[in-house]
């Protein structure tokens, strides 16, 4: 039996996609391994900044060096944009891009006959078919991440993505539901519906399809009781779809609203699809509908021609919005981009200054957030226990920590918020009193 090792960087989408080839290689007779005794290593990679570019080229070389009679095989975004450059690097014996992936076991068998290196990467065509890598099963998790969307269509300037992985592609509803179906009987009680741009679900489908219609159709699943969902675009969270998912019992109101700047210059410089006012608008609507929901978001600092005046617009609109937690990421600029070709790049300093204040105001708004919370009681679904502790999160995506000598893994209870011990939102087994609980 041939034994392997896999390396996942990037998004919740590569994670996915590892863990489905972990499956087809295992259904192969396949043996996961460590990386010293493996007989092919594999790297899952990941191209949305430079830095994705330099940790892929530097876990590829590593692995090689640790285990040099090994076949490294290397796959994912990084891969599907820089074929010419990944076939190049001392080692590396399949490059494989994010298309084509069912291909890999035949690959393997031509490599372990003797093939010289084999370059797979095609690229992606309008009209392609979602490629179904099914996960059947995951052991010891109590939460699921579950792709349903592939590709982006939006072509944001400073982005890389739809290059690597494509135009929108969505999973048929009834492939999704069969793998729910199959989820819950494995005792996963949650599911994260992932993809590129999941707001764009169904617009290539027939039967005029959306996002909203697979929420429901996973909602009536048995065994799964929690539907989240990944980075969403401020457009796709209308009035309609609030009163939807409103009416569902596993729908969890969390929101990664994708921002990336609240200055209406930078914004349309971006090439983003809405205006601050707009989203100001989306995030109103969801707190009339939930008023405890989580909203996180990602903001860009330093993108080409941002003015202090930009940034100052944009510290400003994220500080109105009270976000539950930010993600910051100084702006990377990516080859064959548009805003790549800018002159007015930002000054790596610069960046560096704007991305350390935007941070300390998201921590802020972070722990406002938890204290607005105290003494309210949710459902918390467990998912791991350490040093006595029991760990899961509440239906608005907070981590939090509650002693107990029972065995909590994989159960909802209600816990009640107490506040933060060094940075870890702690809480206690609620009770219901006469006025009921306080739940989302």
């Amino acid at each position: 039996m041939r034994r392997f090792k896999i390396y996942t960087l990037g998004c919740k989408v590569n994670q996915y996609e590892t863990e489905a080839v972990e499956e087809m290689l295992e259904g192969e007779g396949y043996i996961l391994d460590t990386e010293e005794d493996a007989d092919v290593v594999l790297i899952n990679t990941c191209t949305v900044t430079n830095e994705s570019d330099r940790k892929s080229r530097q876990i590829i070389r590593r692995h090689k060096r640790k285990n040099p009679h090994c076949k490294v095989v290397v796959f994912g975004c990084y891969a599907q944009v820089s074929q010419e450059e990944v076939a190049k690097i001392e080692g590396v014996d399949l490059v494989l891009g994010t298309k084509n992936r069912r291909e890999l076991p035949r690959h393997l068998d031509e490599l372990f006959k003797g093939s010289d290196q084999i370059v797979d990467v095609e690229q992606h065509a309008q009209g392609d078919p979602f490629e179904s890598l099914a996960i059947k099963e995951v052991e010891g998790r109590t939460r699921a991440y579950m792709k349903v969307q592939d590709g982006c269509n939006q072509y944001c300037s400073y982005c890389i993505i739809p290059y690597a992985r494509g135009f929108i592609r969505s999973r048929d509803i009834e492939d999704a539901v069969k793998e729910a179906e199959r989820l819950g009987k494995n005792g996963f009680r949650e599911v994260v519906l992932t993809g590129i741009h999941i707001g764009s679900y169904g617009k290539d489908l027939e039967g005029d399809l959306s996002l909203v219609d697979l929420i429901e159709a996973i909602d009536g699943v048995k065994g799964i009781d929690r539907i989240r969902l990944s980075s969403v675009e401020p457009m796709t969270i209308t009035d309609e779809f609030l009163k939807r998912v409103k009416e569902l019992n596993g729908f969890m109101p969390h929101f990664h609203l994708s921002l990336q700047s609240g200055a209406t210059q930078t914004l349309k410089a971006m090439n983003r699809k809405y205006t601050p006012d707009e989203y100001r608008k989306t995030v109103k609507r969801i707190r009339e509908y939930y008023p405890d929901a989580g909203i996180t978001t990602d903001v860009i600092v330093g993108f080409p021609g941002e003015t202090d005046e930009d940034f100052k617009e944009s510290y400003d609109f994220v500080k109105e919005m009270a976000f539950s937690d930010l993600h910051v990421f100084p702006y990377s600029r990516r080859k064959n981009t548009p805003a790549a070709k800018r002159s007015d790049q930002i000054h790596g300093d610069v960046k560096k200054e704007r991305a350390r204040e935007m941070i300390e105001l998201g921590n802020k708004m972070h722990h406002a957030f938890i204290e607005k919370l105290a003494g309210k009681t949710y459902p918390v679904l467990f998912e791991e226990e350490k040093d006595d502790f029991y760990f899961g999160y509440t239906p608005n995506y907070l981590r939090i920590a509650v002693r107990s000598d029972k065995n909590l893994h994989n159960r909802l209870e209600y816990v009640t918020i107490e506040g933060e011990d060094e940075g870890q939102l702690t809480g206690r087994i609620g009770k219901e009193n006469e006025h009921g609980l306080s739940v989302l």
